[in-house]
């Protein structure tokens, strides 16, 4: 079975570690992606995409996360901050159906207050 990870980013920077894994039927397995910190919360994702249908969303972390958050799609996926500047996707017991592209993903937020054109009220 081979995994193959891509990064996505809105705010700076995140790569993954290996493009490729293998990994046999039954074993545990650890995709991982470095991220620059920005000293606040990140948000951090993973999705997976089969073929040609659309990517997954898979499970979500903040960079300042201190266990394990556990995936709503399949328990077998959990991702885990591990050191301070890298985001695991850990998959237990994988399977040959977990064959698929991987995507780990940045999103930064800055409050940004927008204010639409005023109104006059004349009495």
């Amino acid at each position: 079975m081979c995994l193959t990870l891509l990064s996505a980013v809105l705010g700076n920077v995140i790569k993954p570690e290996q493009l490729d894994v293998f990994a046999e039927e039954g074993s545990s397995v650890t995709l991982s992606c470095s991220f620059s910190a920005s000293g606040r919360t990140d948000y951090l994702h993973w999705y997976r995409q089969n073929g040609r249908s659309k990517p997954e969303f898979l499970v979500l972390t903040y960079s300042n996360a201190k266990e394990a958050q556990q995936s709503d799609v399949d328990p077998r996926f959990s991702v885990n901050i591990s050191k301070s500047q890298y985001v695991d996707l850990e998959i237990s017991s994988a399977a040959v159906s977990d064959s698929a592209l991987y995507y780990c993903a940045l999103v930064r937020f800055i409050l940004i207050l927008i204010v639409g054109t005023g109104t006059l009220l004349i009495k």
